[in-house]
């Protein structure tokens, strides 16, 4: 699984780039391998949406004002930022990509369509995208209605960007299909073993 051109020997700041249409299950998935393997660590993404029941502020994202998110797009503070939805933005800052590489760990991004594609970009040498993609579009779907956590209008614009979204496979360097989750466990698990050479430790 080790991109062409890439050295097999270990190095410090790799990234793993995890992304998909809402609903498909990146983040199931980078939780488990999170979970699993002592060497990744999860970037958290800044965001301007509102605060859901049960997330931590600097564990789950960080919640910035509008203004606040702004003023970081003027000092040039992120690595990738976007308007998601409308007045809804998401980033990810240079500070916090800097953060876990002093740490010496391999970073984890669960991370839309987009961003990743500018991560992609911004680490060509060092990163790994693996898009997942559902089963099909129908359950999809049927997994965004039974989020139940959205108002009509907001599952409609996430059902239309998710439709574009999975159009978008072929640019990342892997598709890992989420239908039976304990497969997409053991896949994903494959994957990363290979990526950082943990085999051969």
């Amino acid at each position: 699984m080790t991109k062409r051109g890439e050295s097999n020997k270990i190095q410090n700041g790799k990234l793993i780039i995890i992304t998909a249409p809402s609903g498909a299950g990146k983040t199931t998935i980078v939780r488990h391998l999170l979970s699993k393997y002592p060497q990744l660590d999860f970037s958290i993404s800044a965001t301007t949406r509102e605060q859901r029941p049960g997330e931590i502020d600097g564990k789950d994202y960080y919640f910035l004002s509008h203004e606040q998110f702004r003023h970081k797009i003027d000092n040039g503070e992120f690595v990738e930022w976007e308007e998601v939805y409308e007045n809804q933005f998401y980033g990810t800052l240079k500070s916090e990509v800097e953060r876990l590489w002093a740490e010496q760990k391999h970073i984890v991004f669960d991370i839309e369509v987009y961003g990743a594609r500018n991560i992609q970009k911004t680490y060509p040498h060092n990163s790994l995208s693996i898009f997942i993609q559902p089963p099909s579009e129908e359950e999809l779907l049927n997994r965004l209605k039974n989020r139940k956590t959205e108002s009509a209008s907001s599952l409609q614009k996430r059902m239309d960007r998710s439709s574009r979204e999975l159009t978008f496979a072929n640019y990342f360097d892997l598709t890992l299909v989420n239908d039976i989750l304990v497969d997409a466990f053991a896949q994903a698990e494959k994957i990363i073993e290979a990526y950082l050479n943990l085999n051969d430790e």
